[in-house]
């Protein structure tokens, strides 16, 4: 464990000798954000994706109680919440909706857990598209199990972990940042089927590139709403296309030729959604075979692709994600650049030549201080492996 985290993690555990009142038999889980290289929009459509697990995580510091009460507190949030496992219903507007959510469902699944005290602490910035909502979901899976002596794969905690976000919190979203959060592997992207949750760790053999995200800072105001509107869109465009293609189950099952020649079917909205998808699934592929062979190139364009899909076909974007996109392409060796998330804000995420990375942050910072007046976050990013148990190395407080 390097320095870094095993200060952070004395100090957690400071903060919770302050909040618990002592530090006895507590335990600390992490479980990481995401960043998406390619593949979006598809998850909820069964479709591909390619994402990696990077360097930023929620972190949980927990102790089991010996009877149903369940105390969660978190750094980022002043609210605490309290609940017993006997009665878990969501609150109006509540961050602990979260982990409530994770200890509904595994009860639901016939697990009887144990009380807890959770402390959280959290390294993945909140609305910036990285995954922190899944991050906090994987991670109190991971403490709700660990502390009550429960074995549960990983596909089948992802799996409960995106109910949980579907059911109780009530986010129409995929499975993809719950299972890089839990199956995410160092030095590799993951290559899911949304659909049968087949998964292959895929090199990412670029060279010495890194990964860059760039933050807008512009929390996702419609994000929300037009993501739900994105998911009815979708589910139309089937009911649409069943009527010429009684086969298909999804938008995953169909071509962008088969789109094409329907397209007199659908409205011109439905039309550039369903676009989207079946395009988007098609270059994910090509983008795992480029990995494969290492073309670098060829990623790189895939990776363009996606974004002006995003901003043209789902229209996803916003001005602020294409500002840092154009500008990011425009900086001598970026290999790609495009938008990553929800979308109408949140980040950017650039793959660049390793010896490029501070000159892309400089630029980037440049324009859009220029543009915007604000100072973007910017990380350059590790790819790591899952959600797991940590240790620490000093005296308790």
């Amino acid at each position: 464990m390097n320095e870094a985290i095993n200060s952070k993690l004395i100090t957690l555990r400071e903060h919770f000798w302050t909040r618990f009142g002592s530090t006895d038999e507590v335990r600390v889980f992490q479980a990481p954000g995401r960043v998406n290289l390619i593949g979006e929009h598809t998850d909820y459509n069964l479709g591909f994706v390619l994402p990696v697990a990077i360097d930023r995580a929620v972190f949980a510091v927990a102790r089991a109680r010996d009877d149903r009460q369940v105390r969660l507190m978190s750094r980022q949030f002043k609210e605490p919440v309290e609940f017993n496992l006997d009665s878990i219903v969501p609150e109006r507007g509540s961050w602990g909706n979260y982990p409530k959510g994770v200890a509904h469902v595994l009860e639901q699944e016939g697990h009887r857990l144990r009380g807890a005290d959770v402390l959280f602490d959290s390294t993945v910035p909140l609305g910036a598209g990285l995954g922190s909502s899944a991050a906090i979901e994987v991670v109190s899976a991971l403490v709700f199990t660990s502390l009550s002596g429960i074995e549960l794969d990983r596909v089948t905690a992802a799996r409960l972990c995106r109910k949980a976000e579907n059911e109780f919190v009530g986010v129409s979203c995929g499975i993809m940042d719950q299972f890089i959060s839990f199956l995410g592997e160092a030095g590799n992207a993951l290559f899911l089927d949304c659909r049968d949750l087949s998964f292959r760790a895929v090199p990412l053999a670029v060279g010495e590139a890194r990964i860059v995200v760039a933050d807008t800072k512009v929390r996702r105001g419609l994000a929300a709403t037009e993501y739900h509107h994105r998911v009815e869109e979708c589910r139309e465009g089937v009911r649409l296309l069943q009527q010429k293609l009684p086969d298909i189950a999804s938008l995953r099952d169909v071509s962008v030729e088969e789109v094409n020649r329907f397209r007199g079917h659908l409205p011109v909205n439905i039309w550039k959604r369903c676009l989207h998808v079946a395009s988007e699934n098609r270059r994910v592929e090509k983008a795992v075979e480029a990995l494969e062979k290492r073309e670098t190139v060829e990623f790189g364009s895939l990776m363009r692709g996606s974004h002006f899909s995003l901003r043209d076909l789902y229209q996803l974007s916003c001005p602020e994600l294409d500002l840092l996109v154009e500008a990011a392409l425009r900086v001598p060796g970026v290999i790609s650049s495009r938008m990553t998330g929800a979308g109408f804000g949140g980040s950017t995420v650039s793959l660049v030549e390793e010896n490029a990375a501070a000159g892309l942050k400089a630029e980037l910072t440049r324009k859009y201080r220029d543009v915007t007046g604000v100072v973007p976050d910017i990380y350059t990013c590790t790819v790591s492996g899952g959600v797991g148990e940590l240790s620490w190395h000093a005296e308790k407080p």
